[in-house]
C-alpha cells in the first residue's frame, strides 16, 4: 500500500484553483496528501456555471484515467446549477449543515450509480462548500479589515448577524462582500482590493478556529 495519496480537486474556477495550490496543497503535502487542482471544463471555456451535467463528465474522466488517485470537488453552493443531485431537497432546509449533508450524500450516490466500475465508492470524496470562497476571509476579521479597508467593526457585525462564515455568501441577500464593493466605490469596476489566497497563505490561517469553517 502506498504511503501517500494523490487527490484531483475539481475546482469551480481560478480562485478556487489558486486557493488549493497555494494554501491547501503545501500543508497537506506534509501529511503525504498531494493535491492537484483542476478547473471544471465545458466546451469553449473553464469555470463558472457549475452544472452537474458537465461536472460528472470530469469526475468520470479522472476516475477512468488512473486507478490510484482520489477525486474530490471544490464548488460552492451559491454557484451550482439546479440540476445538481440533492439541490431541490437542500432548498427545503434552513441549516447549512443539513444542506451540506443532503448535497454531499446525493452527489456521492449519483456518482456511484454512474461510475461504480471505477471504484468510485472508495475514490470519490464529495464536497460542496456552503459558502463562496470569499467567506473564508471572515475567519480573520482583523486581516480582512486591514486588506480591504472595511472597518473591523462592520466585519464583526456581519459575523454576529450570520453566526459564522458558512452562512455568508450563500444567497444574494447575504452576499456581503459584493455589497461592500458597491457601497464603497459606487462602481463594480473600481473595487477595493480584498486579500487573495496568496495573502491568506502568508498568514497561515492565523485564527481559523475563531469561527467554524467546516462544510
Amino acid at each position: 500500500m502506498s504511503s501517500y495519496a494523490e487527490v484531483i480537486v475539481l475546482s469551480e474556477g481560478p480562485t478556487e484553483q489558486l486557493f488549493v495550490k497555494q494554501l491547501l496543497a503545501p500543508y497537506l503535502a506534509q501529511q503525504g496528501i498531494y493535491l492537484t487542482p483542476v478547473i471544471l471544463e465545458k466546451p469553449g471555456e473553464k469555470g463558472g456555471d457549475v452544472q452537474f451535467a458537465r461536472t460528472r463528465n470530469d469526475i468520470g474522466k479522472h476516475l477512468k484515467q488512473r486507478k490510484n488517485t482520489w477525486i474530490t470537488l471544490f464548488v460552492d453552493y451559491y454557484g451550482i446549477d439546479s440540476d445538481w443531485p440533492g439541490y431541490a431537497g437542500s432548498k427545503k432546509q434552513t441549516e447549512h449543515t443539513r444542506k451540506a449533508q443532503i448535497m454531499n450524500r446525493a452527489t456521492v450516490d449519483e456518482v456511484n450509480s454512474l461510475f461504480a466500475d471505477f471504484d468510485s465508492a472508495r475514490r470519490f470524496i464529495p464536497y460542496v462548500s456552503m459558502y463562496e470562497i470569499e467567506a473564508l476571509y471572515f475567519s480573520d476579521p482583523h486581516f480582512l479589515a486591514e486588506k480591504s479597508g472595511v472597518p473591523q467593526k462592520s466585519i464583526e457585525q456581519i459575523l454576529d448577524e450570520c453566526g459564522e462564515p458558512e452562512q455568508i455568501n450563500d444567497h444574494p441577500t447575504t452576499h456581503h462582500l459584493k455589497g461592500w464593493k458597491n457601497s464603497r466605490t459606487g462602481s463594480k469596476k473600481q473595487q477595493p482590493e480584498l486579500p487573495s489566497p496568496r495573502q491568506l497563505a502568508s498568514r497561515k490561517c492565523a485564527s481559523p478556529a475563531r469561527y467554524s469553517t467546516t462544510g
